[in-house]
């Protein structure tokens, strides 16, 4: 019996990466597992910013990345000054990933800038970039899908599931994720600095 839908065929693989791109990729995955993964996750702070760095990442000052984090593509990785991504966050940036100052991503959350065309019957890969603004926080184990803004101040609950953009300063949550209630500043730091509530 035919189906008059047309049939998904994967029997090529249609991706856009050059031989050079290839190769980019697949030295990376050979220094991170034994060069970045297992360092002390306290101490070398710095030694994985500066692998991030050598491999095309920029990268703004005080910068904290867990070393069970999983960035693919370390050159589409923009981040702010003081941002902090947690344990085991893929980075999955087929293209940019852009982190505001003072953002935090927290364990296990998943930034996802790739997908497929399901229209094409070989499904190729497709991508957006994403935003995560200044001052925003993305809890454990969010999904927070292509092409998605996340606004500055944003709080996004945990396991949320992102697909559409989120406003600024206000507090998110849910499958799918829905604006839930404006996000206010209180207190002060030890530093005198701003905290979040």
């Amino acid at each position: 019996m035919s189906n008059e839908r047309g049939q998904v065929d994967l029997s090529r693989s249609v991706t856009p990466w050059s031989a050079g791109m290839k190769a980019r990729r697949l030295v990376w995955e050979i220094v991170r597992p034994l060069f970045f993964r297992l360092t002390p996750k306290w101490l070398f702070w710095r030694w994985r910013r500066f692998l991030l760095v050598l491999f095309g990442a920029r990268l703004g000052e005080g910068v904290k990345i867990h070393p069970s984090a999983r960035v693919l593509m370390p050159w589409n990785l923009v981040c702010g000054r003081n941002v902090v991504i947690g344990a085991d966050v893929d980075v999955y940036n087929f293209c940019p990933i852009t982190i505001g100052d003072n953002a935090m991503v927290s364990q296990r959350t998943f930034l996802c800038t790739g997908s497929h065309d399901p229209t094409d019957p070989h499904l190729p890969l497709i991508f957006s970039p994403i935003e995560i603004g200044a001052q925003a926080w993305v809890a454990s184990e969010c999904f927070v899908g292509p092409g998605r803004r996340i606004g500055e101040g944003a709080v996004i609950a945990a396991r949320s599931v992102v697909t559409k953009d989120m406003p600024d300063w206000m507090i998110c949550a849910g499958h799918p994720c829905k604006p839930i209630k404006e996000r206010t500043l209180t207190g002060e730091s030890r530093a005198g600095e701003r905290h979040y509530a």
